[in-house]
């Protein structure tokens, strides 16, 4: 039997999706309809992708082989058209470091023109980045992790598919969470509460930021399903 491997940079991603599956380390084994699945999330960026992608890989050796991976997770719109807390099938993501351009395994979406074209950076992008990034690559969603899914995933000859849920617009005000991000991709909570009790007015941003981040999960534990039907 074969399995998909979901591949997140948080825990509070994948918590709606995977309730109930088995946990090995960070490592989640359970079903979604008919299909085995394995998630995993090891951190933000693509270094940290690339360690969750290798470990269900291995995982996947000693259990279920992965037939596929699919990058799941928050996105940032850089565009008006997309709704925060709404999740979207990416039809194509670009690495802006490399340049490389990788198609998913989806076909294109005709009631979701606007979430086809995904940007990865190495960094959280602020709104100046994502109005440079939606002119530059006439992308609708930015991220840190889906390029480096894709090239792992083609580089071993595996699908892949990337669905992404909204947490902020283009126009967001977010902290610098880049200054609070270790270079293992974890984010260093208690440096940005040290930094926020002394910038209280980054407060308001935080908690729409984690309403909007509660409800980008819930969308994709209902999305996700919905999408590996119509992809098998």
């Amino acid at each position: 039997m074969h399995s998909i491997a979901l591949i997140a940079a948080l825990p509070s991603e994948l918590k709606p999706l995977v309730r109930g599956w088995e946990r090995r380390g960070n490592i989640f084994h359970g079903r979604i309809g008919s299909t085995e699945a394995v998630a995993a999330c090891a951190g933000m960026g693509p270094a940290a992708a690339t360690r969750a992608c290798e470990g269900v890989l291995a995982y996947g050796r000693a259990n279920h082989p992965i037939t596929a991976f699919v990058s799941i997770g928050y996105a940032g719109s850089l565009s008006c058209g997309l709704q925060t807390g709404s999740a979207y099938a990416v039809r194509e993501v670009i690495d802006a470091a490399s340049g490389e351009r990788f198609l998913t395994d989806a076909l294109p979406s005709p009631d979701q023109p606007k979430g086809q074209r995904l940007i990865t950076l190495d960094s959280v992008a602020g709104p100046d980045a994502k109005r440079q990034l939606a002119l530059q690559y006439q992308a609708v969603m930015v991220d840190m992790e889906a390029a480096a899914v894709a090239r792992f995933a083609r580089s071993r000859n595996l699908g892949f598919y990337c669905c992404k849920a909204i947490t902020d617009g283009p126009s967001d005000k977010l902290p610098d969470f880049n200054r609070f991000t270790g270079a293992d991709g974890q984010l260093r909570l208690p440096a940005l509460v040290a930094w926020a009790a002394v910038h209280p007015g980054a407060w308001r941003a935080l908690r729409q930021l984690a309403r909007n981040s509660n409800l980008a999960a819930q969308q994709l534990a209902f999305f996700v399903p919905r999408c590996l039907a119509d992809w098998q």
